[in-house]
Protein backbone atom coordinates (compact mmCIF):
# COMPACT_ATOMS: atom_id res chain seq x y z
CA UNK A 1 0.00 0.00 0.00
CA UNK A 2 1.77 3.65 -1.26
CA UNK A 3 2.54 5.72 1.77
CA UNK A 4 -0.04 9.29 1.23
CA UNK A 5 1.28 12.43 2.47
CA UNK A 6 0.03 13.22 6.13
CA UNK A 7 -2.47 16.14 5.71
CA UNK A 8 -1.49 18.83 8.13
CA UNK A 9 -3.77 18.92 11.43
CA UNK A 10 -6.67 22.01 11.47
CA UNK A 11 -6.42 24.72 13.67
CA UNK A 12 -9.12 23.54 15.91
CA UNK A 13 -7.34 19.92 16.10
CA UNK A 14 -3.87 21.85 17.55
CA UNK A 15 -6.37 23.75 20.00
CA UNK A 16 -7.64 20.38 20.91
CA UNK A 17 -3.86 19.02 21.69
CA UNK A 18 -2.99 22.20 23.55
CA UNK A 19 -6.28 22.08 25.84
CA UNK A 20 -5.24 18.34 26.24
CA UNK A 21 -1.70 18.65 27.15
CA UNK A 22 -2.85 21.25 29.97
CA UNK A 23 -5.26 18.17 31.36
CA UNK A 24 -2.66 15.60 31.00
CA UNK A 25 -0.15 17.43 32.53
CA UNK A 26 -2.36 18.26 35.63
CA UNK A 27 -1.92 22.20 35.31
CA UNK A 28 -5.65 21.48 34.76
CA UNK A 29 -6.89 19.21 37.61
CA UNK A 30 -9.95 17.17 37.43
CA UNK A 31 -12.89 19.21 39.08
CA UNK A 32 -11.35 22.49 38.11
CA UNK A 33 -13.08 25.06 36.20
CA UNK A 34 -11.60 26.32 32.79
CA UNK A 35 -10.85 29.73 31.78
CA UNK A 36 -13.78 31.43 29.96
CA UNK A 37 -13.89 31.41 26.54
CA UNK A 38 -12.81 35.14 26.06
CA UNK A 39 -9.29 33.95 28.02
CA UNK A 40 -8.93 31.16 26.04
CA UNK A 41 -8.84 32.81 22.92
CA UNK A 42 -6.84 35.32 24.13
CA UNK A 43 -4.25 32.76 25.39
CA UNK A 44 -4.28 30.67 22.45
CA UNK A 45 -4.45 33.78 19.85
CA UNK A 46 -7.22 32.09 18.09
CA UNK A 47 -10.89 32.99 17.11
CA UNK A 48 -13.81 32.14 19.44
CA UNK A 49 -15.50 30.00 17.50
CA UNK A 50 -12.39 27.53 17.12
CA UNK A 51 -12.06 27.60 21.35
CA UNK A 52 -15.67 26.41 20.74
CA UNK A 53 -15.59 23.90 18.72
CA UNK A 54 -12.45 22.45 20.80
CA UNK A 55 -13.64 22.77 23.85
CA UNK A 56 -16.95 20.90 22.21
CA UNK A 57 -14.90 18.41 21.75
CA UNK A 58 -13.25 17.48 24.35
CA UNK A 59 -16.63 17.59 26.12
CA UNK A 60 -18.32 14.84 23.75
CA UNK A 61 -15.15 12.67 24.53
CA UNK A 62 -15.77 13.13 28.26
CA UNK A 63 -12.39 15.25 29.21
CA UNK A 64 -14.63 18.32 29.75
CA UNK A 65 -17.85 18.75 31.39
CA UNK A 66 -19.94 21.95 30.38
CA UNK A 67 -21.94 22.99 33.37
CA UNK A 68 -25.15 25.82 32.23
CA UNK A 69 -24.74 28.51 34.21
CA UNK A 70 -21.38 27.80 35.57
CA UNK A 71 -18.50 27.17 33.56
CA UNK A 72 -17.07 24.02 31.78
CA UNK A 73 -14.82 22.13 34.21
CA UNK A 74 -12.28 19.39 33.76
CA UNK A 75 -13.81 15.89 33.89
CA UNK A 76 -11.13 13.49 32.88
CA UNK A 77 -7.35 13.54 32.73
CA UNK A 78 -6.76 11.50 29.72
CA UNK A 79 -8.69 9.38 27.01
CA UNK A 80 -9.22 6.64 29.24
CA UNK A 81 -10.70 8.28 32.38
CA UNK A 82 -13.07 9.91 29.66
CA UNK A 83 -14.02 6.24 27.92
CA UNK A 84 -14.52 5.23 31.53
CA UNK A 85 -17.07 8.02 32.75
CA UNK A 86 -18.90 7.49 29.44
CA UNK A 87 -19.55 4.01 30.24
CA UNK A 88 -20.24 4.42 33.82
CA UNK A 89 -23.59 7.14 32.58
CA UNK A 90 -25.14 3.80 31.40
CA UNK A 91 -23.60 1.65 33.59
CA UNK A 92 -25.99 0.51 36.88
CA UNK A 93 -24.91 0.57 40.75
CA UNK A 94 -24.67 -3.30 40.26
CA UNK A 95 -22.33 -2.84 37.88
CA UNK A 96 -20.04 -0.34 39.21
CA UNK A 97 -20.26 -2.59 42.01
CA UNK A 98 -18.85 -5.66 40.47
CA UNK A 99 -16.05 -3.85 39.02
CA UNK A 100 -15.33 -2.31 42.38
CA UNK A 101 -15.10 -5.57 44.28
CA UNK A 102 -12.37 -6.92 41.72
CA UNK A 103 -10.55 -4.07 42.44
CA UNK A 104 -10.97 -3.59 45.58
CA UNK A 105 -10.06 -6.76 47.13
CA UNK A 106 -6.59 -6.90 44.92
CA UNK A 107 -6.13 -3.27 46.63
CA UNK A 108 -7.15 -4.55 50.03
CA UNK A 109 -4.58 -7.50 49.92
CA UNK A 110 -2.14 -5.59 48.47
CA UNK A 111 -2.33 -2.78 51.15
CA UNK A 112 -2.11 -5.09 53.88
CA UNK A 113 0.82 -6.48 52.94
CA UNK A 114 3.00 -2.68 51.86
CA UNK A 115 1.41 -0.05 54.01
CA UNK A 116 3.41 2.54 56.20
CA UNK A 117 2.67 4.95 58.86
CA UNK A 118 1.25 7.53 56.39
CA UNK A 119 -1.13 4.89 55.04
CA UNK A 120 -2.52 4.39 58.09
CA UNK A 121 -3.05 7.76 59.52
CA UNK A 122 -4.69 8.68 56.01
CA UNK A 123 -7.00 5.41 56.56
CA UNK A 124 -7.78 6.07 60.35
CA UNK A 125 -8.33 9.79 59.90
CA UNK A 126 -11.17 8.73 57.14
CA UNK A 127 -12.39 6.00 58.71
CA UNK A 128 -13.45 9.02 61.50
CA UNK A 129 -14.98 11.53 59.39
CA UNK A 130 -16.76 8.62 57.90
CA UNK A 131 -18.41 7.60 61.64
CA UNK A 132 -18.83 11.25 62.54
CA UNK A 133 -20.59 12.12 59.46
CA UNK A 134 -22.62 9.00 60.16
CA UNK A 135 -23.68 9.92 63.40
CA UNK A 136 -24.16 13.51 62.32
CA UNK A 137 -26.73 12.63 59.66
CA UNK A 138 -25.03 14.21 57.09
CA UNK A 139 -24.80 11.90 54.04
CA UNK A 140 -23.30 14.03 51.75
CA UNK A 141 -20.03 14.38 53.93
CA UNK A 142 -20.30 10.46 55.14
CA UNK A 143 -20.80 9.73 51.05
CA UNK A 144 -17.42 11.98 50.75
CA UNK A 145 -15.67 10.54 53.72
CA UNK A 146 -16.30 6.81 52.91
CA UNK A 147 -15.08 7.48 48.98
CA UNK A 148 -11.92 8.82 50.73
CA UNK A 149 -11.66 6.01 52.93
CA UNK A 150 -11.41 3.97 50.13
CA UNK A 151 -8.99 6.15 47.77
CA UNK A 152 -6.86 5.76 50.84
CA UNK A 153 -7.12 1.83 50.89
CA UNK A 154 -5.92 1.65 47.07
CA UNK A 155 -3.41 4.60 47.61
CA UNK A 156 -2.02 2.58 50.47
CA UNK A 157 -1.15 -0.56 47.79
CA UNK A 158 1.15 1.25 46.19
CA UNK A 159 0.22 0.43 42.49
CA UNK A 160 0.33 3.55 40.21
CA UNK A 161 -1.87 2.01 38.00
CA UNK A 162 -4.69 0.32 40.55
CA UNK A 163 -4.83 4.18 41.67
CA UNK A 164 -5.46 5.55 38.50
CA UNK A 165 -7.75 3.18 37.36
CA UNK A 166 -9.92 3.07 40.33
CA UNK A 167 -9.95 6.95 40.49
CA UNK A 168 -12.07 7.36 37.41
CA UNK A 169 -14.84 4.96 38.98
CA UNK A 170 -15.61 7.46 41.84
CA UNK A 171 -18.84 8.68 40.16
CA UNK A 172 -20.29 5.44 40.18
CA UNK A 173 -19.32 4.43 43.72
CA UNK A 174 -21.49 7.80 44.51
CA UNK A 175 -24.46 7.28 43.47
CA UNK A 176 -24.32 3.24 44.98
CA UNK A 177 -23.33 4.67 48.50
CA UNK A 178 -25.87 7.68 48.45
CA UNK A 179 -28.90 5.11 47.24
CA UNK A 180 -28.40 2.90 49.92
CA UNK A 181 -26.62 5.03 52.58
CA UNK A 182 -30.37 6.99 52.36
CA UNK A 183 -32.27 3.77 51.82
CA UNK A 184 -34.97 2.22 53.67
CA UNK A 185 -33.15 -0.24 54.88
CA UNK A 186 -31.89 -1.66 59.01
CA UNK A 187 -29.18 0.56 59.97
CA UNK A 188 -26.58 -2.44 59.86
CA UNK A 189 -26.73 -3.09 56.18
CA UNK A 190 -26.57 0.79 55.37
CA UNK A 191 -23.67 1.35 57.44
CA UNK A 192 -21.91 -1.65 57.34
CA UNK A 193 -19.80 -0.50 59.93
CA UNK A 194 -17.97 -3.57 61.46
CA UNK A 195 -16.63 -4.46 57.98
CA UNK A 196 -14.89 -1.32 57.45
CA UNK A 197 -13.45 -1.71 61.07
CA UNK A 198 -12.37 -5.16 60.10
CA UNK A 199 -10.85 -4.29 57.02
CA UNK A 200 -8.90 -1.48 58.80
CA UNK A 201 -7.33 -3.85 61.63
CA UNK A 202 -6.47 -6.31 58.95
CA UNK A 203 -4.48 -3.74 57.05
CA UNK A 204 -2.81 -2.37 60.16
CA UNK A 205 -1.98 -6.32 61.13
CA UNK A 206 -0.60 -7.20 58.00
CA UNK A 207 -3.18 -9.69 57.27
CA UNK A 208 -4.03 -10.12 53.78
CA UNK A 209 -6.49 -12.63 53.79
CA UNK A 210 -8.80 -11.36 56.54
CA UNK A 211 -8.30 -8.09 54.14
CA UNK A 212 -9.56 -9.70 51.28
CA UNK A 213 -12.94 -11.27 53.76
CA UNK A 214 -13.83 -7.70 55.20
CA UNK A 215 -13.74 -6.43 51.30
CA UNK A 216 -15.98 -9.56 50.58
CA UNK A 217 -18.31 -8.85 53.16
CA UNK A 218 -19.28 -5.03 52.20
CA UNK A 219 -19.56 -5.65 49.18
CA UNK A 220 -22.07 -8.42 49.24
CA UNK A 221 -24.00 -6.37 51.71
CA UNK A 222 -24.45 -3.93 49.15
CA UNK A 223 -25.04 -5.93 46.26
CA UNK A 224 -27.81 -7.17 48.46
CA UNK A 225 -29.23 -4.12 49.24
CA UNK A 226 -29.27 -2.89 46.12
CA UNK A 227 -31.22 -5.69 45.35
CA UNK A 228 -33.20 -5.21 47.75
CA UNK A 229 -34.12 -1.57 46.37
CA UNK A 230 -35.09 -2.63 42.91
CA UNK A 231 -36.81 -5.39 44.10
CA UNK A 232 -39.01 -2.49 45.74
CA UNK A 233 -38.52 0.48 43.40
CA UNK A 234 -36.05 0.99 40.32
CA UNK A 235 -32.86 2.28 41.10
CA UNK A 236 -31.51 6.18 39.32
CA UNK A 237 -28.87 5.69 37.00
CA UNK A 238 -25.43 5.43 38.23
CA UNK A 239 -23.73 8.71 39.15
CA UNK A 240 -27.00 9.89 40.69
CA UNK A 241 -26.66 10.45 43.93
CA UNK A 242 -30.01 10.42 45.14
CA UNK A 243 -31.72 7.94 47.14
CA UNK A 244 -33.57 5.54 46.17
CA UNK A 245 -36.97 5.37 47.30
CA UNK A 246 -38.55 6.97 50.68
CA UNK A 247 -38.75 5.26 53.86
CA UNK A 248 -41.40 3.02 54.65
CA UNK A 249 -43.35 2.51 57.24
CA UNK A 250 -41.15 -0.16 59.10
CA UNK A 251 -37.91 1.67 58.02
CA UNK A 252 -35.52 2.84 60.54
CA UNK A 253 -34.53 5.84 58.56
CA UNK A 254 -30.59 7.86 58.64
CA UNK A 255 -29.92 9.91 61.43
CA UNK A 256 -30.33 13.20 59.18
CA UNK A 257 -34.50 12.38 58.99
CA UNK A 258 -35.30 11.18 62.57
CA UNK A 259 -37.62 13.62 64.67
CA UNK A 260 -36.31 13.38 68.17
CA UNK A 261 -35.01 10.39 69.68
CA UNK A 262 -31.81 8.66 70.37
CA UNK A 263 -29.30 8.55 67.13
CA UNK A 264 -28.13 5.20 65.84
CA UNK A 265 -25.07 3.95 66.87
CA UNK A 266 -21.76 4.83 64.97
CA UNK A 267 -21.23 3.44 61.48
CA UNK A 268 -19.63 3.02 57.90
CA UNK A 269 -20.61 2.05 54.55
CA UNK A 270 -19.25 0.32 51.67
Amino acid sequence: MPIRATERSSLVDRVIEQLQSLIESGEWPVGTKIPAEPVLTGMLAVGRNTVREAVRALGHSGMLEARQGDGTYVRACDALGAALHRRLRRAGHLEALEVRSCLERDAARLAASRRDERDLAALRTALAERSAAWRAGDTEAFVRADVAFHHAVVDAAHNGMLADLYSHLTDGLRGAIASVADAPLPEPQRSQADSHADLLAAIEAGAPDAATAAVARYIDDSVSSLRALQEADPLPEAGDAAAAGAPGPTATPHPARRQGGARHEEGNHA
